[in-house]
């Protein structure tokens, strides 16, 4: 399987339509599908349900979407950081974290002032959880992990944040909670 195929795939799976991704990729619109046809004949396995107009994935599909996506995020990153210069620092730092109001607030100012000293360098976001971005750390995708414990990490190299989160509930004005000034954990 060629990473060129895998970038042919993923525009198709974008645009659901083979003529508008071969327009996007400057190539007919056979040699594409040609090129996809041997795709699904080397993996044994359908990958679009071929409507009309639009085409949608199988469920082989969607896996060969997000295993591709994590191949080719993983060979740029490779070749940013074989090329990158011993003078500057440039790349791309993945931020695997869950929406937490505090870290949110600490890590923007982490990165904006990580930022005004290394300007090349950019942060991507990837919000999920605990157990994802463990996988994704384990997989090389995912440099740092911010998370909510409990959670096991004893295989990690870690620290503590010294933040508290602080969690709300919302709820309509006649449920016997909404009188209630905080609410206390029962153990």
């Amino acid at each position: 399987m060629e990473l060129r195929i895998l970038q042919y795939f993923l525009m198709v799976a974008r645009e659901k339509n083979i003529t508008r991704a071969a327009k996007q990729l400057h190539m007919t619109q056979p040699t594409l599908s040609r090129q996809l046809m041997q795709l699904e004949d080397e993996l044994g396995k359908p990958l679009f349900i071929r409507g009309k107009r639009k085409i949608e994935l199988t469920d082989e599909g969607v896996l060969l979407r997000r295993r591709a996506e994590e191949i080719l995020s993983l060979v740029n990153k490779t070749e940013q950081e074989i090329t990158q210069s011993e003078e500057e620092m440039v790349g791309q730092i993945m931020i695997g974290t869950g929406i937490f109001s505090s870290s949110q607030t600490v890590l923007s100012q982490v990165i904006e002032e990580f930022h005004d000293e290394y300007p090349l360098v950019k942060f991507d976001i990837y919000v999920g959880n605990a157990d994802l971005i463990k996988e994704r750390v384990d997989q090389g995708l995912v440099d740092i992990g911010i998370l909510l414990e409990p959670v096991d990490i004893s295989k990690y190299n870690h620290l503590r944040i010294p933040l508290q989160e602080k969690w709300g509930i919302i709820v309509s004005k006649t449920n016997s909670l909404a009188h209630k000034p905080m609410l206390k954990k029962r153990i």
